[in-house]
């Protein structure tokens, strides 16, 4: 059962490519980093910090798109770690059906903190169980 996760820090560094965002544990103390690019961690921290763009961006763009075409955005769940690298789905409603969308976490996070209300984000158990296991 996927548990639910929320953004709790974002890491933006001058001088590293990638970028950390931690998520942690809505109703617990697990929490664990991401790596990202910069681009993302950028489009993540305006959204978090209120910042709107005079045009839409790319995570905005992915939104207005979904909800144009009659969907509804649900949420995002970060389902597997697969040789370092996490995969997840954007997951989308339209016309009572499910729809589960390929995205990298960090997109996926930004859509989810783009909408608004912000989407909740699950991670995989088994996923936490990788990860935390990998930081022992």
């Amino acid at each position: 059962m996927p548990v639910q996760m929320e953004l709790s820090r974002i890491i933006i560094s001058d001088i590293n490519d990638q970028q950390v965002i931690y998520l942690k544990e809505v109703d617990g103390q697990r929490m664990f980093p991401i790596l990202i690019g910069l681009f993302e961690a950028a489009s993540i921290d305006r959204r978090v910090k209120h910042f709107h763009s005079p045009r839409p961006l790319t995570h905005d763009l992915v939104v207005s798109v979904v909800e144009s075409l009659g969907g509804e955005l649900q949420d995002v769940v970060i389902s597997e770690l697969r040789e370092h690298t996490y995969f997840a789905k954007l997951r989308v409603r339209r016309e009572g059906e499910l729809i589960e969308i390929d995205a990298r976490p960090s997109d996926a996070i930004a859509v989810a903190v783009t909408c608004d209300p912000q989407l909740p984000i699950y991670v995989a158990e088994d996923v936490l169980e990788d990860v935390l296991g990998e930081q022992s």
